[in-house]
């Protein structure tokens, strides 16, 4: 075999398992059709270090976000890389949305959650005095990364640790071989090749989908749904005005959190992300200018200092799901597919949020199910 492990998709999900597996006994590969890491879904999101609050009981997402939040911190404090621990407010702005508040705190704390409480008007005011509330579940270590520079750190344990980046190569065909696999790439001057793997691990993200099929895995279960989620800017000086996370209520079945603040490492501030179903799962990537107004009736009862005219077109990105409208809510999809007679080929789908924050600890799931 030309690889013991290759890994399809360099975001944040494949840097992280190449680099759980350094020192693994043959060479591993980490293939990926842009010219760098993370050109996709991993570098177009909000950067929240989630806490695990929303997750069903006993769910992978709610297990591996729990986990992943502190492997990610101790990672970040190990290589130096930014982060803030700057809290996040889920805020009742109806009625009803107090009893929602204790319902989600009492989840979070069967996920493992131990630092979020119910705090009153007087409190959040300390926190947030712009912010206009007077119930609100409040999680303290909840953050932002430098997810860059997280993917950048990644990369390069994986090199130290002896994992071969191949970088503009597009996977357009892997066929079951004896012991393993072959896999056929096309270059980005169109050339074709191909090489043999024992194992493969599929993190491509947005392709996840069509390279499980490549192997026959056409299981209406594992159907990846594209949704574009928009976000726009907070100018004229507003983004002073708020230091936290600041979320509504979710919806039930809802298929994102809520238009919410964002904050980053540079002091920005934005609003987003929204959700719309792509149909025919075509990566759009515009950001329509005139759904500035639904993001404002959206935050205005929370955050009355933001006016209409705050708000400009920030970016888009695409959240892989494993539901369509009106479907109840999906888990990850990590699973090794001996079953369906394909020993050491590992599919991850779905990898929403909070991917980012339970990256790591999925890339320890990974290797603990390949054994490695």
């Amino acid at each position: 075999m030309d690889a013991e492990v290759t890994i399809i998709g360099a975001g944040v999900i494949g840097l992280s398992v190449s680099a759980a597996l350094s020192g693994c006994k043959g060479p591993v590969f980490v293939i990926d059709r842009n010219l760098s890491f993370g050109q996709e879904t991993s570098s177009r999101n909000s950067e929240v270090i989630h806490s695990g609050i929303y997750y069903p009981i006993r769910s992978l997402k709610g297990k591996l976000c729990t986990e992943g939040k502190k492997k990610i911190y101790d990672y970040c404090n190990k290589n130096d890389i930014s982060y803030r621990k700057c809290g996040k407010l889920i805020v009742a702005s109806k009625t009803g949305d107090t009893q929602k508040l204790l319902e989600i705190l009492k989840r979070s704390q069967r996920n493992g959650v131990t630092d979020g409480r119910i705090i009153e008007k007087d409190e959040i005011a300390e926190i947030e005095p712009y912010v206009k509330a007077t119930t609100a579940l409040y999680f303290p270590t909840s953050g932002i990364i430098d997810s860059h520079n997280l993917m950048k750190q990644l990369e390069a344990d994986s090199v130290i640790g002896g994992s071969q980046m191949v970088y503009g190569a597009e996977v357009v065909g892997i066929k079951k071989i004896k012991d393993g696999y072959r896999i056929n790439l096309i270059d980005a001057d169109k050339q074709k090749f191909d090489f043999s793997t024992k194992m493969i691990i599929n993190a491509a993200g947005l392709d996840a989908g069509k390279i499980a099929g490549y192997l026959g895995v056409n299981d209406p279960d594992y159907r990846v749904y594209y949704w574009k989620g928009e976000y726009f800017g907070v100018g004229n000086g507003k983004n002073k005005y708020v230091n936290s996370l600041i979320y509504p209520v979710p919806e039930p079945n809802t298929v994102g959190l809520g238009i919410h603040t964002t904050v980053d490492l540079g002091g920005g501030l934005k609003l987003g992300p929204n959700a719309i179903w792509l149909s025919d799962n075509n990566p759009d990537l515009k950001v329509d200018p005139s759904h500035s107004v639904h993001f404002y009736e959206s935050v205005r009862n929370i955050l009355p200092f933001i006016e209409l005219d705050d708000l400009t077109p920030d970016q888009a990105g695409i959240r892989t799901k494993l539901q369509k409208p009106g479907d109840p809510v999906r888990d990850f999809i990590i699973n090794e597919e001996t079953n369906r007679n394909l020993p050491g080929f590992v599919n991850l789908l779905g990898i929403e949020s909070p991917g980012l924050t339970a990256c790591l600890a999925i890339a320890d799931y990974v290797k603990d199910l390949l054994a490695l």
